[in-house]
């Protein structure tokens, strides 16, 4: 998904947070 590398480059804390929700461990 690039939407996550995305968010990885542009908001950390929201990506963490958004994996953290989906429960994703990428």
């Amino acid at each position: 998904r690039r939407l996550l590398n995305y968010l990885r480059d542009t908001d950390v804390e929201r990506y963490r947070a958004l994996v953290a929700k989906l429960g994703i461990r990428r």
